[in-house]
């Protein structure tokens, strides 16, 4: 919170700085201004600015665009915990969210270990045999045979 305070007195101080240059500098800043955008010396009013900086508005535009793709690409990839900016590569809540290891409940705020995720592989090798299993005797019950455990057929 206080950083943010210093920095908005900062950006603050800044504006009114420029704003007193340009009272106080009025006309050398206006000539420069002029100078830049090409609204000065030409053949006609505004020709030098649509022949010179008014030409880059459409430029500016695509590198806006691009801007905004890579903006959504990275918000696409990125942790699901709100404020994070770190990319989530770790599955959370069914594959709902995608979470970095900081914020993924499993790793607890620290980088999964080879210990960890071998317990995690073993706790869903476990979870995926009971629901076969499961699925096995439901299949039992209603048919009176064992199904068939082959692969591609029925």
């Amino acid at each position: 919170m206080r950083l943010r305070l210093i920095a908005g007195c900062v950006l603050i101080g800044v504006v009114a700085t420029a704003v007193v240059a340009w009272v106080l500098h009025a006309s050398l800043v206006n000539h420069w201004l002029a100078v830049h955008t090409g609204t000065v010396n030409e053949a006609g009013p505004y020709y030098g600015f649509w022949s010179g900086f008014g030409s880059d508005l459409a430029e500016f535009s695509i590198l806006g665009a691009i801007a905004t793709g890579v903006y959504q690409l990275v918000k696409k990839y990125n942790c699901h915990e709100p404020g994070c900016w770190r990319v989530g590569t770790h599955p959370a809540a069914g594959g709902q969210f995608l979470l970095c290891y900081r914020h993924h409940p499993d790793f607890q705020g620290r980088r999964p270990t080879h210990e960890l995720i071998e317990q995690l592989h073993r706790q869903h090798v476990a979870q995926q045999l009971a629901i076969d299993t499961k699925l096995r005797d439901i299949h039992q019950q209603l048919f009176g045979r064992p199904a068939d455990t082959t692969p591609g057929t029925q």
